[in-house]
């Protein structure tokens, strides 16, 4: 597990700590939701008695960092930052796998086609008010997506699963043979236009 916890964002997290005026307190780092597109990375400040046998534990300079258990491989390249600005400072904190954990080619086949669609090609398709999931992975080698929001009923949707969704995942996850689409793209309510 690689995060890291500039400088700024220890000096600033260990102010915070000294300020409770408790003995032994830490901050804990973890995933709400991990894995899902709702995940969100929190801090909280972790008492003695509020520590788990199965936390990692981070010992930076200034402060100890107690990591969830369950959320390890999602916090994996998060990085921590305090920015200071004129009236104040920022903490900010990025997580770019907490939706999704990192995969190699040894992760299963849908954890590597949910990795693609969340980082590489939903990002694209939000500009239009699109989304595209997996429904599911048919003989190891098929991916059926489901496209939702402004993707439904749009006219574009087969040059888009063509040209950039499965181009995308077929570059991308080795041992995926086609991709199919189970929508049915009659429905037009929600088209972007």
């Amino acid at each position: 597990m690689n995060i890291t916890i500039t400088d700024g964002a220890q000096e600033y997290l260990s102010s915070l700590l000294e300020k409770q005026g408790v003995e032994g307190i830490a901050v804990r780092i973890f995933i709400q939701q991990p894995g899902t597109p709702y995940a969100e990375t929190c801090l909280a400040y972790c008492r003695p008695d509020e520590v788990n046998e199965t936390d990692e534990i981070l010992n930076l300079p200034k402060l100890k960092v107690y990591i969830e258990k369950n959320s390890v491989n999602f916090l994996d390249e998060a990085f921590v930052d305090y920015a200071t600005e004129k009236m104040g400072g920022q903490l900010t904190i990025k997580a770019p796998n907490a939706k999704m954990p990192k995969v190699t080619s040894d992760s299963p086949i849908e954890d590597q086609i949910n990795y693609v669609l969340y980082s590489d090609i939903n990002p694209g398709l939000a500009a239009h008010g699109g989304e595209v999931s997996l429904l599911e992975v048919i003989d190891g080698k098929i991916a059926v997506l489901k496209f939702g929001g402004g993707c439904q009923g749009c006219s574009a949707v087969d040059l888009t699963l063509k040209e950039g969704v499965e181009k995308t995942l077929m570059e991308k996850v080795p041992g995926l043979t086609a991709v199919k689409d189970s929508t049915d793209h009659t429905v037009t309510d929600n088209a972007f236009m």
